[in-house]
């Protein structure tokens, strides 16, 4: 069976994109893997099922690149609405579409020439200060769990070292986490590099990882704005704005097309 998919990129975060709303196509977790594995596969952070959704415009499925289902990807459900807005699926608003994932509502809005603005779930599970492998830590979930440390050297911070170990402490977080690496680069911004669970390596940037940084580094004080530029390892900036109750949360940021493609499955 050929598959038609297109390669979106989220400022940097990578994603196998498929209408299968009419293929009703049921992937295994080694055909995944093997369609996400760089230079052997299509290579990709995560692949994406767009399927359709009895309330909303449509649902978002995400599965890492490990093959398994993830938790919520922030620059995943953006480059899915862009998706959605390429393919021409009808707009829940002006400009907006409401979709579902992991059975949450989510609101997206094509907000300029490839830049995406998505509401994202307001955080939960908020940890301060304890201590991992010899760091201070911070932990909070926003649609993902991540572990957040600071630093004053991003550049030579052991992300897969010690992100690969803290990423893998299930005795403290049951179900893995992300682990993030900021630097407060200014009063409204920081620098982030992630190491993320799934993809098990780190990655040029995570949406739901530079939420928790910016919320995290706001609640202790470390920045005094409401809307934070956060740098990633890509080189891009994405925007992550919130009311001072963090029930309302927003990130921004591009999403474009890379390339498309086909691709053959038993």
């Amino acid at each position: 069976m050929e598959i038609t998919f297109s390669k979106l990129s989220g400022a940097g975060n990578d994603f196998i994109v498929i209408d299968n709303r009419n293929l009703s196509v049921k992937f295994t977790s080694e055909q995944i893997n093997t369609l996400c594995t760089r230079r052997t596969g299509i290579g990709a952070d995560g692949l994406i099922l767009i399927e359709p959704s009895s309330a909303h415009a449509f649902s978002m499925k995400y599965y890492n690149a490990d093959g398994f289902l993830g938790s919520m990807c922030g620059n995943g459900g953006r480059c899915a609405a862009y998706f959605a807005y390429t393919i021409g699926i009808p707009a829940s608003s002006v400009n907006g579409y409401v979709f579902e994932a992991n059975s949450n509502r989510y609101d997206a809005w094509i907000t300029g020439a490839e830049t995406v603005r998505l509401r994202m779930l307001a955080p939960t599970e908020f940890i301060n200060n304890r201590e991992i492998e010899g760091l201070i830590c911070h932990a909070v979930n926003t649609g993902s769990p991540h572990v957040i440390i600071f630093t004053s050297d991003l550049q030579n911070a052991s992300v897969t070292g010690t992100g690969r170990t803290i990423r893998h402490r299930t005795d403290i977080f049951p179900e893995g986490t992300n682990v993030n690496f900021i630097e407060i680069t200014a009063p409204d911004s920081l620098s982030i590099r992630t190491f993320e669970r799934g993809v098990e390596d780190e990655t040029l940037a995570c949406g739901t990882g530079s939420v928790a940084a910016a919320l995290m580094s706001h609640r202790l004080g470390k920045t005094s704005c409401t809307t934070l530029h956060v740098s990633v390892k890509s080189g891009d900036i994405l925007d992550v704005q919130f009311n001072e109750a963090m029930d309302e949360v927003f990130l921004t940021g591009p999403a474009k097309i890379v390339y498309k493609g086909s691709f053959t499955i038993e």
